[in-house]
């Protein structure tokens, strides 16, 4: 018996279907002492997909990258955290990786993903 048969999966509603080269939008609560607020990540994915015909394990997670006055900043974050509140793709991608690492190595017009249209 595997992890899939005893873990129900819940559906993720409030996350767009996205693919790795894709730029989001993660909207993501943050409790600062007794408040919460609401904060956006903005980046690329760089590994990790979803799709709502196949919805991910309970401890799958995905990675969005950007770069916040010239450091590379690098958010891992699970799909079924009840931290996120929304995840809109903006840009779709066009790569041929499913893990694109190697932009970590990359700055400027190099670090660049094409449209994909």
């Amino acid at each position: 018996m595997d992890a899939a048969s005893l873990i129900d999966r819940k559906s993720l509603g409030h996350i767009d279907d996205f693919q790795p080269g894709d730029t989001v939008t993660v909207n993501l609560r943050i409790v600062e002492g007794d408040r919460e607020r609401v904060q956006a990540f903005q980046g690329n994915v760089i590994s990790g997909r979803h799709s709502a015909s196949r919805s991910p394990l309970p401890g799958d997670t995905f990675v969005v990258r950007r770069v916040s006055y010239g450091v590379g900043v690098e958010r891992i974050i699970p799909y079924h955290s009840p931290n996120i509140e929304s995840l809109k793709v903006n840009r779709l991608g066009k790569v041929r990786r499913s893990h694109l690492y190697y932009l970590r190595g990359l700055t400027g017009k190099k670090a660049r993903i094409k449209e994909r249209r």
